[in-house]
């Protein structure tokens, strides 16, 4: 089934033509992905298609009925209510339901409203949607249910955005950069739900991890056309590879006709009939496509790099933590009492959850932070370059040379070379027009790039990159990449780019929390597949241990107690807890099925049916809070017999 057509669709912001001719369709359960270079309108295309802006011509067309969630790719919240109030300040069919039966309690209002706000409350499986809302939430690592969303950081607001986007499960989903902000289980976990056979897909991502997973088209836009692949990123990748070499050998047939109709053009009489002029017309079609530099729609990187010492970064008995030790629920540790020595030649990703420290640990790393105890070292040849997550701070009423100029007007590069700051621009794909525009024309990931322009300039020979990918279009990342495992240069990687990591990354320092770091010699890819291998014998030998305890006779239980040494077990009282709870919450789940059941059969008595919503309310809230200790009390029994 067609869920959208998008026909003839074109945009432009001043002069400048952002995309024209656009049109596709898409299929439901097709998951497609639009990929180009950042200027080139993707954001803005998906807007147009979602209908939060006007195409100046073309149409969109989507089937009547369907539900389209979008996720921006930059999130502003203003609000000051909680997090569970944003998620729940949807106009959707389940948000809708849950505010008609409020208002038909709240108001007492007829046994027909009631009831008819109580049928679709059933209908549309809305009595659980605020537990279901905290999971979710949970499961984007966020825990603070209360806090204003206002007082989030820009990360944890596209989090809260994609959350909001997710919990109903629209018909069409279109996303702009989902991956950004999240770590890598969080995108894993993306992966497997996107992924499912009836969701239907349009997004823009720079993660061709991502790209490889989830989608089975890619559409790109280049060179002002609109093509078509049928397949993953990888297939994509084999396919664009295959159609550049046609179009070089085209370009290099072309170069020789145009020599010899170069030769006929100089002969040409003074007087041009029709004919002529037409050839005429030809010729220059010819030297048009002939002499087009397809090298200048590519990044091109150099630097000049100084030698670095034998000594880079050197961290001793390095700590630090936030909030206070005697305050459980405010205490962070971040590292603690961690001893490294960076050298020549490292190219180490750092990897765990989000809120974890990694940002912090590589400001303890760079001096810009101070340790609680230990020190760090930096070496007197490091030169630094450090490409944060915030960007460049720039004036947005600047022109985008005055920038490069403001650092410098000559930039020296390898093998004695320089260039001027404007051959430098032109290298990072800003041509000599754009260079005299203000910053505030730029995209998100223009800006980026420009940003990116600033660090390598300078010629550092130690970089650290904290979340490099975010907002970078994918041939500035292959550049980059290209860049850095040709240039003999230091690195510090924060990213959650899984594809990136395994190409520049030959170790891993991971975060395991509580102030623990652990390296790990080799690829994200191989430590993943470590984990995942170590997760499934877990999960097999506690499927073994399970099936062992129904089985052991009752006074061999005894026979293991009162080990010195041993951890701490569970107490009788909770043990007879999780007896009690595995008891109780099959019967509140059968409780809450048999209201629900009572509900959907109807009826007119109006206390009747306030009597059993009420109910169903208690029971859910009971289920949830059971159901959470439950998960508590496992966790500690799963650790006691791991020990």
């Amino acid at each position: 089934m067609n869920c959208l057509s998008v026909e003839r669709l074109g945009k432009r912001y001043g002069p400048r033509q952002l995309f024209k001719d656009i049109s596709f369709g898409l299929e439901k359960g097709q998951k497609t992905a639009i990929v180009a270079r950042n200027g080139t309108g993707k954001s803005t295309l998906l807007k147009c298609i979602a209908g939060l802006e006007t195409p100046d011509e073309g149409k969109v067309t989507f089937n009547k009925g369907l539900r389209i969630g979008y996720l921006d790719q930059n999130v502003v919240m203003t609000a000051t209510h909680s997090l569970v109030d944003e998620m729940l300040d949807q106009d959707d069919p389940v948000t809708n339901a849950i505010r008609a039966y409020e208002h038909a309690v709240e108001r007492h209002l007829g046994d027909e409203e009631l009831h008819r706000a109580v049928d679709q409350m059933t209908e549309l499986n809305a009595w659980d949607h605020e537990a279901r809302v905290k999971r979710l939430l949970f499961q984007f690592n966020l825990r603070d249910l209360e806090q204003p969303v206002n007082t989030l950081s820009g990360g944890q607001q596209k989090r809260v955005a994609m959350a909001k986007v997710l919990i109903n499960m629209p018909d069409v989903l279109i996303l702009d950069e989902p991956t950004n902000h999240l770590d890598m289980q969080m995108i894993e976990q993306l992966e497997e739900e996107l992924s499912a056979p009836g969701v239907t897909l349009l997004l823009v991502t720079h993660d061709r991890h991502f790209l490889d997973n989830v989608c089975d088209e890619i559409l790109e836009m280049e060179f002002g056309q609109f093509t078509r692949f049928t397949g993953n990123y990888s297939y994509y990748v084999e396919k664009k590879a295959a159609l550049d070499e046609v179009r070089d050998a085209t370009q290099q047939h072309l170069k020789g006709l145009m020599k010899s109709e170069l030769e006929w053009v100089r002969k040409m009489p003074r007087a041009r009939g029709t004919k002529s002029k037409s050839r005429l017309d030809k010729f220059e079609t010819i030297k048009s496509l002939a002499t087009r530099d397809f090298s200048r729609d590519q990044v091109s990187i150099d630097v000049k790099t100084e030698r670095l010492g034998g000594k880079v970064i050197e961290a001793r008995n390095l700590t630090k933590s936030f909030g206070d030790p005697s305050v459980p629920e405010t205490y962070k540790p971040i590292v603690s009492h961690w001893s490294y020595s960076l050298k020549a030649g490292d190219r180490i990703g750092i990897v765990g959850p989000n809120g974890i420290g990694k940002s912090t640990f590589l400001d303890l790393l760079t001096e810009k932070v101070k340790p609680d105890a230990g020190t760090v070292s930096v070496g007197s040849t490091v030169i630094l370059g450090i490409f944060g997550q915030q960007g460049l701070e720039i004036k947005e009423d600047k022109r985008i040379i005055e920038v490069v100029r403001d650092i410098a007007d000559v930039i020296p590069l390898s093998k004695g070379k320089t260039l001027t700051a404007s051959a430098l621009l032109e290298r990072f794909l800003f041509d000599k027009e754009q260079q005299y525009q203000y910053v505030s024309t730029l995209s998100g990931g223009e800006k980026r790039r420009l940003y990116l322009c600033t660090v390598l300039m300078k010629n550092p020979n130690v970089l650290v990159l904290d979340e490099p990918t975010n907002d970078l279009d994918i041939p500035t990342l292959n550049a980059l990449e290209d860049f850095l495992t040709e240039l003999d240069i230091c690195l510090l990687v924060v990213s959650h780019d899984r594809f990136f990591m395994d190409k520049i990354c030959t170790k891993l320092l991971v975060f395991e929390g509580e102030g623990k770091i652990k390296e790990w010699v080799g690829s994200y890819t191989e430590l993943r597949e470590m984990q995942k291998a170590r997760e499934v014998q877990a999960q097999r030998t506690k499927s073994a241990e399970t099936v062992a305890k129904k089985v052991e006779v009752p006074l061999a239980k005894t026979a293991v107690t009162g080990t010195k040494g041993a951890k701490k077990k569970m107490s009788f009282g909770e043990r007879n807890e999780l007896k009690r709870l595995d008891a109780e919450i099959p019967a509140l789940e059968k409780k809450k099925e048999e209201l629900l059941l009572a509900l959907a059969k109807g009826g007119t008595d109006h206390h009747k049916i306030m009597e059993l919503s009420l109910e169903l309310e208690k029971v859910i809230a009971s289920l949830d809070k059971q159901s959470e200790r439950w998960l508590e009390l496992t966790e500690k029994a799963e650790q006691e017999g791991a020990g």
